[in-house]
């Protein structure tokens, strides 16, 4: 007797559904895709019970005839796919959502399902699924011209093992409104209504397909800060383009739930993907914080595999490293671009306008960089040298002000404890951070040294030992060839010492002992195949801080105008080398907003 057993096609539906259908928010996916790839411009979606009790996904699409609902509900067979003129079938030829053909019976196999359907100029009929038992098509009312309305009820109730993995109702839902948000980012010409347990959730009229509609689509769905602190990424290389807007480093979030990345218009949760955007903004953001973003890859289809996995949301691309460069390029192409631009919400969070993270904030046009003056000192060890602090601050005679308040940082008034510069601008004050801000800029100088010739050293005029443990000793010692190149010199000074002979030129007169000290904490957290210049964020933001101007620091007029100009001429001086904002602008209208006068 054989011990081979073929599997009755109800029990084969229901493994397939398995993979499938995991979560009522499969369900609503499956159909929706479907409902996009049918030319839908408008899509409603009702729940009951976060889609356990029900799930009503209605379009306006191109709808199905009596032949076509039967053929829907086969397993393999499809609308998305066509033979060749050869007989052959390429299955990387793909220019939908998806074109596998088991979301409708992997349903039906597990729960009840009513498909209704209607063409143009023909009649409507209607075909019922209920925990695989299929019944022919009947008659049904009129939809109107032409589309489907899908109706899905008891959901696994021919598996009931499989409800008690469900989460609550509240969980599911969010889980469904997340997916929708998702398909409606990548089609802003096509409309979204979410309608759970009979109050509308989301609404989003159709806006079009260019990219003021899909910046107006990303507002609806994440919030007018959102495009208000966003630049627009553009970039293209050998077939491969990657669009979309992403936030500025210092709008950044606890998480990375508010990346959203889509390939050929699906969303994909991507591991090259999410790694490229980290990379790209290493350089301003700490380990724990995370930019927000949209970004769509738009390539051939025959050079990306979008059926690695069962739900469509891994894909694998016939040339990553392409990609993820590409990425890697245009997000730091588009900082770039945004100059010492800082985020509004920091001004709106000053103003105590925002009570919960997300809040709408005051709005501030992003700067231009042209025809900005630097001033006549503006190299970082200009700053780090003031040792003598002044008596007392003179400040820019009254003409002065008036013409360096046009400025975009304005003109210096007052240095408030030692630690904050407050300027004058044309229409408000901007409050600086001027320790976060020098950090910024040395980072910079650093960065520009290094590319070029490398970081210029002094030599101190005696070596400065430092004691370690032998661990973080011989770690910082492995890297010494590479310090060099930072205008670090050491050497071991017997046993868990280090003589420290050269520090770089643009710290200025740094604490060699605390410096050696903070870079044995970092490399002890490196990966020790990485090289210094593949960590270079996080060994010359220890340097920079080192080298700035610290907190406590007594500045004069021409110092602290100084420091504006050159933070005016720097890219990314908007933020800190950790994200956080080296200035807070106050428009002069929200300032009145605090004393009653508007």
């Amino acid at each position: 007797m054989s011990l081979i057993r073929r599997l009755p096609a109800q029990t084969v539906n229901r493994i397939a559904a398995g993979e499938v259908v995991e979560r009522p928010s499969s369900v609503v996916k499956e159909l929706v895709e479907n409902a996009l790839d049918a030319g839908a411009q408008s899509i409603d979606i009702n729940i009951e019970e976060g889609g356990k009790a029900r799930i009503l996904v209605a379009d306006d699409g191109h709808g199905m005839s009596r032949d076509e609902l039967v053929l829907a509900v086969e397993r393999h067979a499809t609308s998305k796919l066509a033979p060749a003129d050869d007989g052959s079938w390429d299955l990387l030829a793909i220019s939908t959502m998806g074109f596998r053909g088991e979301a409708l019976p992997s349903i039906g196999s597990v729960a009840r399902l009513s498909l209704t359907s209607q063409r143009t100029g023909e009649d409507a009929w209607t075909l019922r699924i209920d925990g695989g038992e299929e019944t022919p098509p009947e008659p049904a009312p009129p939809l109107g011209l032409n589309g489907t309305r899908i109706d899905v009820s008891d959901l696994f109730y021919a598996v009931p093992a499989r409800l008690k993995f469900l989460k609550s109702e509240r969980a599911e839902s969010m889980a469904i409104s997340d997916v929708i948000k998702r398909l409606a980012m990548s089609r802003p010409d096509v409309g979204f209504t979410l309608t759970s347990n009979g109050r509308t959730s989301l609404r989003l009229v159709a806006r079009g397909n260019d990219e003021a509609a899909r910046l107006k689509r990303l507002d609806d769905i994440l919030g007018r800060d959102f495009a208000q602190n966003a630049i627009a990424i553009d970039q293209q290389r050998e077939g491969v383009q990657v669009t979309g807007f992403a936030g500025l480093p210092t709008y950044h979030q606890g998480s990375a739930r508010h990346q959203y990345l889509f390939v050929n218009g699906r969303p994909v949760r991507d591991k090259l993907l999410h790694g490229a955007v980290r990379g790209a903004y290493a350089d301003f953001l700490a380990r724990d914080r995370h930019p927000a973003l949209a970004l769509f890859v738009d390539l051939d289809p025959h050079k990306v595999d979008v059926n690695v996995h069962p739900a469509k949301a891994e894909v694998r691309f016939a040339d990553p490293g392409l990609v993820r460069g590409l990425i890697v390029g245009a997000l730091r192409h588009g900082l770039a671009n945004a100059g010492h631009r800082a985020s509004t919400t920091t001004a709106g969070f000053a103003l105590g306008k925002a009570q919960v993270e997300g809040a709408p904030m005051p709005s501030a046009a992003p700067w231009p960089r042209q025809n900005i003056p630097r001033p006549g000192f503006a190299d970082s060890q200009r700053f780090a040298n003031f040792d003598t602090p002044s008596a007392h601050h003179e400040m820019p005679a009254v003409e002065d002000v008036s013409s360096a308040q046009d400025l975009p940082l304005g003109a210096a008034r007052a240095q408030v404890h030692e630690t904050y510069i407050v300027t004058q601008t044309e229409d408000g004050i901007v409050i600086v951070d001027q320790h976060a801000a020098h950090e910024r800029l040395v980072y910079e100088d650093m960065k520009k040294a290094l590319s070029a010739s490398g970081v210029v050293a002094q030599a101190l005029l005696v070596p400065e030992i430092v004691e370690l443990d032998e661990a973080s000793a011989e770690r910082v010692l492995a890297r010494a060839d590479e310090l060099s190149e930072l205008g670090l010199t050491i050497e071991a000074f017997g046993t868990g010492a280090i003589a420290v002979r050269e520090t770089p030129a643009l710290l200025g007169n740094v604490d060699a002992q605390r410096l050696v000290c903070d870079l044995a904490d970092d490399l002890a957290e490196f990966d020790t195949a990485l090289s210094l210049k593949e960590r270079l964020e996080e060994v010359c933001s220890t340097m920079a801080c080192h080298g700035s101007v610290r907190a406590g620091r007594r500045l004069n007029a021409d110092e602290m105008n100084a420091l504006l100009r050159q933070m005016e001429a720097t890219p990314h001086s908007g933020q800190c080398n950790h994200g956080r904002p080296t200035y807070v602008e106050l428009k002069l209208k929200d300032i009145e907003k605090l004393f009653g006068r508007r």
